[in-house]
C-alpha cells in the first residue's frame, strides 16, 4: 500500500513540476489554496464512491443526489427561513434516503447497481428541478462561511471536513470489522455468505454512507457558490470514478483505498488547473483527462495481472 501511495505521489509531483515549468503562475501559494478549496465536493463524493466500488457496486447518482441535497438546503433556508443548523439535517436526510433506496433496491432485488443508480440519477435530478422550479436559488452569506478560507489558515471548513471524511473513511475501511467485511464482499460475496455472514446490511450501508457524503458535498458546493443550482454537479460521478480508478480502486470490487482516491482527486484537480493555466481548451482538457483515466485503468490491469502471476 505504501508503494502505491508513493507511486501516486510521484505522479502528482511530476504534474506539479511540469505545470510549474510550463506556467510561471502555477507554483504559487494562491494556486494550491484555490485547488484545495475547490475539491471538497469531489473529495466527499469520491470517498463514498470508493466504498461502493469496494463492495462491487457503483453509484452513478452521486451528482444528482448532491444537487438535490443542496436544493433542499436552499429551499428550506430561502423560502421557509430555516437557519443553516436546522436545514443541514434535512439536507443530509434527503441524500441518505436516496442512498438507502439505491442499496435496498439493488441488493434486495438483485438488480445491478449500475441500473438502479442510473435510474436514481434521473429521479434525483428531476426532483431537484421540481423543488427549485428549475431556478437557481441564491442562499447568500448564510452558507458562505463553510466554503470560505479560515483567517490565518487559508483553508475552508469544507476542505477540512473533506479531509476528515478521508481519514474516517480510511479508518473505517482498514481498522474495523465493517471495512474488512466490505472488502470480503467485493472479493467473493458467495464465500462471505457461506461463512454465515449476511452481506446485505453491509452493502446497503455503503450506499447510505455514499448518500450522506453526497449530502455533505451538496453543502460544500452550495457554500462555494452561495447558491443551490438545479444543474449542479452534472458529470461529477465520472470524475469521482476516475479519481478512484487512478487511486487503484478496482471496478470489480475487493480492492481500494480512500487515501489513494483522495490523491486521485488531487491529481485530477492539478491536471485540470494546470491545463487551464496553459490555455488548453475545454475539449483538449477532456481528451487529456480521459487519456489519463484510460492509462490508469491499463496500469491497474497490468498490476493486477502481475500480482496474480506472482
Amino acid at each position: 500500500m505504501l508503494v502505491q501511495y508513493a507511486g501516486l505521489l510521484i505522479v502528482l509531483a511530476v504534474l506539479v513540476g511540469v505545470f510549474s515549468y510550463g506556467s510561471e503562475n502555477f507554483f504559487q501559494k494562491n494556486t494550491f489554496v484555490s485547488i484545495a478549496n475547490q475539491i471538497p465536493d469531489l473529495t466527499l463524493v469520491a470517498v463514498g464512491m470508493t466504498l461502493v466500488l469496494i463492495v462491487g457496486g457503483i453509484d452513478l447518482s452521486v451528482g444528482s443526489v448532491l444537487a438535490l441535497s443542496s436544493a433542499v438546503l436552499g429551499v428550506l433556508m430561502v423560502q421557509y427561513g430555516w437557519p443553516l443548523w436546522a436545514a443541514i439535517p434535512l439536507c443530509l436526510l434527503a441524500a441518505a434516503a436516496c442512498g438507502l433506496f439505491n442499496g435496498m433496491v439493488s441488493i434486495g432485488f438483485g438488480i445491478p447497481s449500475f441500473i438502479v443508480t442510473l435510474g436514481m440519477l434521473e429521479i434525483a435530478r428531476g426532483a431537484t428541478k421540481v423543488v427549485t422550479d428549475s431556478q437557481l436559488i441564491y442562499i447568500g452569506s448564510a452558507v458562505e462561511p463553510i466554503g470560505e478560507p479560515l483567517p490565518g489558515v487559508l483553508l475552508s471548513p469544507a476542505f477540512l471536513l473533506a479531509v476528515a471524511a478521508v481519514i474516517v473513511g480510511q479508518f473505517l475501511l482498514t481498522c474495523t470489522v465493517f471495512g474488512r467485511y466490505c472488502v470480503a464482499i467485493g472479493t467473493n460475496a458467495e464465500a462471505v455468505r457461506m461463512s454465515g455472514i449476511r452481506s446485505a446490511p453491509y452493502s446497503i450501508s455503503v450506499f447510505v454512507i455514499s448518500g450522506v457524503l453526497c449530502g455533505l458535498a451538496g453543502l460544500a458546493h452550495a457554500s462555494r457558490l452561495s447558491s443551490a443550482d438545479p444543474n449542479a454537479a452534472i458529470g461529477i460521478e465520472l470524475s469521482a470514478i476516475a479519481a478512484c480508478v487512478i487511486g487503484g480502486t478496482s471496478l470489480m470490487g475487493g480492492r481500494g483505498s480512500v487515501i489513494s482516491s483522495f490523491i486521485g482527486v488531487l491529481i485530477i484537480a492539478v491536471l485540470q488547473t494546470g491545463l487551464a493555466q496553459l490555455g488548453v481548451s475545454d475539449a483538449q482538457k477532456q481528451i487529456i483527462t480521459g487519456s489519463v483515466i484510460v492509462i490508469a485503468v491499463i496500469v491497474d490491469a497490468l498490476r493486477s495481472r502481475w500480482v496474480n502471476e506472482h
